[in-house]
């Protein structure tokens, strides 16, 4: 018979069994020994229908084919663009996948991103460590108008964004601020005073530090809630 053995959010270390029997599947970071399902890492224990996965509590930013992530640009070639996106290697964006609008070879490159602008882009193409594509062709993908730039731990963009994006659009409903999370840690933000930026900032570093919590969207809206009352 099978049986899940920790409850959704707890907090697990390596080694310790998740849950026993074939019904369960593991995920990420969960590996299958026998007929139970064993954790790899220190983290909280999340169960997806059968599938039973582990989302660290630390860890650096690792690249996957179609992540949405935020990156920065850092030289400007004659065929695209070198992308520091927070990993080891620089990505690469080709002009071809840098616009749906036809550019011009010879073209100034730097008219469409130019050193320091940072980018929503999608990662298409992961191989080995050294070679990671990305591309600016899809809904959303721009270039990012001035704002705050802010880093967060990779493995917490998940809670950061909640489910169905709920602790996010909690944020930005009190905030009144443009927020877009890259699930590579950095976060772009943009409101209409200082003041909403930075309560935006606090509230994202509170649901970084305090990810572990349960009942955390109920406590981020009391803390938004106290902090615009000004309490």
């Amino acid at each position: 018979m099978s049986k899940l053995l920790v409850e959704e959010r707890q907090i697990v270390i390596p080694g310790m069994e998740l849950a026993e029997g074939m019904d369960y599947l593991p995920g990420e970071d969960v590996f299958r020994d026998g007929d139970k399902l064993i954790s790899t890492k220190i983290g909280i224990a999340s169960l997806s229908g059968r599938v039973v996965k582990v989302v660290p509590l630390a860890g650096n930013y690792l690249p996957n084919r179609e992540d949405v992530i935020i990156g920065k640009v850092v030289s400007v070639g004659l065929s695209g663009w070198r992308v520091d996106i927070g990993w080891a290697f620089e990505a690469n964006l080709n002009l071809k996948d840098a616009s749906s609008d036809f550019i011009e070879r010879g073209a100034d490159l730097s008219k469409y991103f130019d050193t320091g602008d940072y980018v929503l882009s999608q990662i298409t193409n992961v191989a080995g460590s050294k070679i990671v594509d990305l591309t600016m062709k899809g809904p959303g993908l721009k270039k990012l108008s001035p704002g705050r730039i802010i880093k967060v731990s990779s493995p917490k963009v998940p809670r950061i964004i909640g489910k169905q994006g709920s602790m996010i659009s909690l944020i930005k409903e009190y905030t009144n601020c443009k927020i877009l999370v890259g699930q590579n840690g950095l976060v772009w933000l943009s409101g209409e005073n200082v003041n909403d930026e930075l309560l935006a900032v606090n509230a994202i570093k509170k649901v970084e530090d305090e990810s572990h919590i349960q009942g955390l969207t109920d406590k981020i809206k009391e803390f938004l809630e106290k902090s615009k009352s000004g309490k």
